[in-house]
Formats: C-alpha cells, structure tokens, sequence
C-alpha cells in the first residue's frame, strides 16, 4: 500500500508512504480514498489526520507516471480533494519538511492545518511549463491573499512555513512532532466544533485587485519569454476573483491547454532527463561509493579554481597544486575575489565567504596531495602534458584514490595508460566557468571501475552539478557534436550568410550566444588549432576556411579586441566588423562560389539538424546510452533554449521524418558530403518514431 490507516484513540491517520517523496500517484490517491471512507465509515472515529512518512508530507505528483494514462485516471487529486473536504469529520493535514505542488493543493482542500517550522511550501508547477491543476490557483489566494499567492505560482519559488503563519494556510506551527499536535488537535475540533472551515468558501482580499493584476499581466508577459505557462498563471490565479467552482473549471481549461504544449513537454523531458542521467544501466542504485572527504585540483589557472570552488561550496576540503609559485598566489587571489564579489551582491555572507576559504590549502608538492580521495587535473590540454601529471599521480597517491582528468578532447583510455590504476581514473570535464555551469561530463573510460562511477555521480549532486556519462571518443558528446555545428556555421557563411545573420537567426530560436559570438569569447586561435589537429588526424574533414583567414588577419576574439566582430576597450558588446565581411565575401570569390541569400530558417535547421544528426551517430556507438542525455548536456552546457527541450526531443517535435528530409536536401548543396545520414535516424524516420519514444 502507498498510503497506511490506523485509527488512534478516536482519531484516524492516513499515512501517505509512497517514497521518496510521497508523490501523489494513482495508488497512492486510490489508498487515500479508501483510508477516507473506512474513516467515514467507523463511528468510533471523530476526526482524521493526513500525514506524510519519511522526508515529505507529498511532493506532489508522482514523476513517474508523467505523460501516462496514469496521471489522470480517477480518482483524480480532485476527486481525492472534493471527498476530503466534503467530509463531515474535521480532516487536519499533518505537515512536515515539504509540501509541494499538489501535496500542497492537498493540504488546502483539509479542513485544518498543521505544521512543523521550517517546513517548505511551493507550486512549483510553472517550471514544468503548466500550472497548479488541483485548486492551488484557487485556494491558495484565498489562504494566503491574491499577490502573495500570485507570486508564488508565478515564480514556483520555496518560501518556508513561517513566512506564511499569519494567514489562514496554517491553524498552528509547532517545534516537532507535527503528527502528534495535529492528533491532540483533532480531537479537540471533533470534539467543540460542528462545522468545520473551507479554504474554498474564504474571500478573495485585496486593496485594489484589478489595478494589481493589470500590473501582473504586463510584468509576467514582458518576462515569460517564450513560455506561456507564468502568463496563464496570472490569469488563473485572476479569476480567484470569481465565484470558486467558475474559476476552478478555468483552471482546468487552462492546464489542459498548457500540457499539450510543446514548450511544456520540453520543461518535463528536462526535469526527468536529469534524473534519468544519474542512473547508469550496468551501475545499479546500490553499488557502494568511496568516500571523498578531501579533493586535491592540479591547476590554479581559471578552470582548476573554478573547479576547486564547487568543492568548497560543498563544505569539502580542497588544495590546490601548482608548480608555480606566482600562479598558485594569482589562482587563490582569483577564488577570494570570486566570493567576495558574491557577498557584495547579497548571495553570501562574510563568515560564508571566511568559511569557504579556510577549507582551501595550496601546495606545490605532490606529496602533499596523496591522501586526498579524488584528484582532478585541470592543465593545459596536451597528451604529453598530462601523462606527466598522471604517471606522477600513480606513483605518489594513496590506493583507492580516484584520479580525474578534466580534459574536454583526449582520449581518456590513453591518460588512463600512464597509471597502473587504469579502474581509479574517470574523466570529469567540468565547463568554464565551472563554479558556475551547471553541466558536468562524466567521461567513463574502457576500465573505469563501477564504483568509481557510483560516486563521482553521487558527488555532482552534491556540488550541484547536471552529471551526464560519456563514452571516450575525440570531444565526447558536446564538443563532437558542437564541431558539426560550427562546421555548419562555416559554410553559411562560404555561401552567402554573415556572421551576424547566422548568430541572430540561431539566437532567435533561442540560444543564448551564436556560434561566431561565442566563438569569439572562446577564442578562434583555440578553435585554428583544432583544425589544425584535424588536417594531420584527418584530412578528408574539412572546414571553411574562413576562420583560419581570420586568425591569420591576428582576430583571436574578444580577448585581441577583434574577431568574427569588433571590440571596444572595456565593452564586451560584439560590433559587425565590415573588414571581416568584406574578406568573407572575397574568399567566396575565391572559392568560386556565386553568393545567395540564405533565410533564417535555413540557418537554424543547418546547425540543430547537424547536432542531431551527430547525436544520432553518438547514441549508434554508444557514447551516450540515451537520447535524453545528450539533450542534457546541451540545454546545461551550450545554451540549447529549454523551450525546445535539447537537440533530439526538438528533432521529435518537428519530426524525424522532417528533420531527415531536410537532411537530404541539404546533402544535395553546398559541401553536401556533411549530411551522411545517420543509419538510426533514418530508421527512425522510417518507423515514424523518435528519439524519446
């Protein structure tokens, strides 16, 4: 059962016991309903208790029945909702740690409420691009007001229990022991009461509600991007102005309409395809982990400080190595400033700031590093450079240790070899700044021990981190996959596109920063030096050569004031340089290529449909062991826009046959040879399927 009965001295509890968190499935409503009517039912009870086991009240719906029939068979949290507060016994919900979504929809439709300190309230149903379904937009503004309400379902933010105890959500906070005071509660309400409140019979309060909420439209839509769910919030939340069951329907009507939507399915298929990266199909959920109490980075240069700094967040001790004093000084000066430009801005305090540091210690001794439990190098990308480090890892570090390389290129069966720990090493290829993104690229080598697995993924979560596994190929699944993007991008620009175009055209989809933007900031001397690498590695793999002209011209990027675009001194704002277009124009010219216009939608499905179809190949070899993670590292890693939900859920969306169409037309073009389409992909188009089904 996902829901216990017992009846104590009169009083019935219904226990919700669906772990981890209680979500509100379909046994679990059904468990309920039936714990409601043994309640109804037996005359020797006078009240009854809702309470959650375990580390929730109820998080609400049960994750794993999303998208299925599941979801909405009867009975409905609705239907579990009307019968609760239709009771003519009191119905008190017990509540501790966490009430969210519609475990709080739950609770309001109880007639009392009870609940431990510190507990956290939300309806977050916004960041799955849909709205509180179960009577939140209605209740709530009638517990706790209209703005209140309307802020939290607009934004879907936490707020704890105390910021609410003077409304009318809570009958009583308490220190502990919620379950206890709420039976002590219920019957003396059995006992003294005759009726017994509903939130759905309480007023709507507000000063001047329709000035407000005129505020709220223009404010919420002006913020919402392409999102329609926070817009359809206001209204909803809105029409709590009118009678109740008028503005429930409306509430319905609403979050029927926002769950068929595309940029609603992107928002679930986020949230469950970072869950469903940690699970490692041949590393089951109890395989022991080592313990990683101290972490020891090599490189104090921007990425190993950026790394180091995860650690500390954490509350895990880390020293820096360097072989350089002056680097290691500049690499500490660098992390100090980095949190004390946070505490300025109010997201630490000073003590927070001390406390961090007094976790880090630097060295430039090996030694002094070899009873740490996890390594990561962070030095410069050469093979020759890390098999110094890693043969000097092997002889100096403690067995046991897990020795990472946070390399983002190399072959990690090859760092690997330069240890006769081959199990011990993983890659962990953090992205810059790495104190700061989200996505963490877990590179499982040919002899990566399952256990080393286990707890590096167990550790992400512990710094925050997206974990996603990757197999060992060159660039592992982003920056392989990032490769056919920018090739693309090349050759727009050889047949008629401008920097410009292409990056605003990609930008308008959605992405954060076009590929000449952010090639630039990345700098093109670092990307002329792959191809460079590719011409020995493999000369039938070419480019544009555009970008290899650039750097000839010395435009490295920002970083030299120039590059795809101009600089300003003290601006990072990218200008469209005309020197650059007029030498783009001119290689056209050279190459014998008769210029045309090329439409923004040309140029958005070149650069998807080329990470698709990469992605594709991927997923053949089994670099990634599902479609879902590849999306992950995109929307946590390179900017892919969430309402589109990653490159292969949106190759779904538009339609594998689409998508392999276009391919094919493209193939006919310019530099055609690109688009061989991927065996799997063109199966798929031939089934109707797609890559998440």
């Amino acid at each position: 059962m996902t829901a216990q009965y017992h009846v104590c001295d009169g009083v019935a509890v219904i226990t919700l016991d669906n772990p981890p968190v209680n979500g509100l499935g379909h046994s679990t409503r059904i468990a309920v309903v039936e714990g409601m009517t043994r309640a109804l039912d037996n005359s020797a009870v006078g009240a009854i208790v809702l309470t959650g086991s375990g580390k929730a009240f109820s998080g609400g719906a049960d994750i794993r029945e999303f998208g299925t029939p599941k979801a909405l068979q009867e009975p409905s949290l609705h239907t579990v909702i009307e019968i609760i507060e239709a009771s003519a016994k009191p119905v008190i919900a017990a509540i501790h740690a966490v009430a969210m979504g519609g475990g709080l929809e739950l609770a309001l439709g109880c007639h009392y409420r009870l609940a431990v300190k510190g507990t956290r309230i939300a309806l977050p149903e916004v960041s799955l691009g849909l709205l509180p379904g179960a009577g939140g937009t209605q209740r709530l503004p009638r517990a706790i007001g209209l703005e209140a309400a309307l802020n939290m379902i607009v934004s879907g933010k936490t707020v704890p229990a105390e910021r609410l105890a003077d409304t009318r959500l809570f009958d009583q906070l308490v220190d502990a022991d919620v379950l206890d005071a709420a039976i002590r509660f219920a019957r003396h309400i059995a006992h003294t009461a005759e009726t017994h409140p509903k939130v759905r019979d309480l007023p709507v309060r507000h000063a001047n509600a329709e000035a407000y909420l005129g505020f709220a439209r223009a404010t919420v839509a002006a913020s919402s991007g392409p999102f329609p769910a926070p817009v359809q919030c206001v209204e909803a939340v809105a029409a709590s102005l009118k009678p109740f069951d008028q503005g429930l329907r409306g509430e319905r009507d609403r979050f029927m309409q926002l769950l068929g939507t595309s940029e609603a399915r992107a928002l679930r298929h986020a949230f469950l395809g970072e869950r469903a990266a940690s699970r490692i199909a041949d590393v089951p959920a109890g395989t022991p982990v080592r313990e990683v109490a101290k972490v020891a980075v090599i490189g104090a240069g921007m990425m190993g400080g950026g790394i180091g700094m995860n650690f500390l967040n954490a509350g895990i001790p880390v020293t820096v190595l360097e072989t350089n004093a002056d680097a290691l000084e500049r690499g500490v000066a660098t992390i100090r400033r980095n949190y004390e430009n946070s505490a300025k801005k109010g997201k630490l305090t000073q003590e927070a700031v001390e406390a961090r540091m007094s976790l880090l210690s630097t060295t430039l001794s090996y030694r002094d590093i070899q009873d740490a439990d996890l390594v990561i190098e962070a030095v410069f990308e050469d093979l020759s450079v890390k098999e110094i480090v890693f043969r000097t890892l092997d002889e100096v570090m403690k067995p046991g240790a897990i020795l990472a390389s946070n390399t983002s290129t190399l072959d990690l069966d090859r760092v690997a070899s330069f240890t006769r720990r081959a199990r011990d090493v993983v890659g962990l290829h953090f992205f810059s700044p790495a104190n700061v993104m989200k996505l963490l690229e877990v590179v499982r080598g040919r002899e990566t021990a399952p256990d080393v697995l286990a707890t590096v993924m167990q550790l992400a979560k512990k710094i925050a981190k997206v974990a996603v596994v990757s197999g060992v190929c060159d660039g592992f699944i982003g920056n392989r996959m990032l490769e056919q993007y920018s090739r693309q991008a090349g050759f727009l620009l050889d047949e008629g596109a401008l920097p410009e175009q292409v990056d605003r055209a990609i930008e308008k989809f959605g992405f954060a920063m076009g590929p000449f933007r952010m090639i630039d900031m990345a700098g093109n001397d670092i990307a002329w030096a792959i191809r460079k690498r590719r011409a020995v590695e493999r000369p039938d793999f070419n480019y544009s050569k555009a970008g290899d002209l650039l750097c000839e011209m010395g435009r490295f990027g920002q970083k030299a004031g120039a590059g795809w675009y101009d600089y300003k001194a003290g601006d990072r704002k990218a200008y469209p340089s005309a020197v650059v277009d007029e030498m783009i124009v001119r290689h056209s010219k050279d190459l014998g290529i008769a210029r045309r216009p090329i439409s923004d939608e040309e140029i958005v499905e070149r650069l998807v449909y080329a990470l698709v179809n990469e992605g594709a190949l991927i997923l053949e070899e089994g670099i990634a062991s599902k479609a879902s993670d590849i999306d992950m590292v995109y929307l946590n890693g390179y900017g892919f826009p969430k309402a589109h939900g990653g490159p292969m859920l949106y190759a779904d969306q538009v339609g594998i046959l689409n998508v392999a169409r276009s391919m094919r037309r493209y193939a006919k073009g310019y530099q055609g040879h690109a688009w061989q389409i991927a065996c799997s992909l063109q199966q798929l188009a031939d089934d109707g399927k797609g890559f998440n089904d």
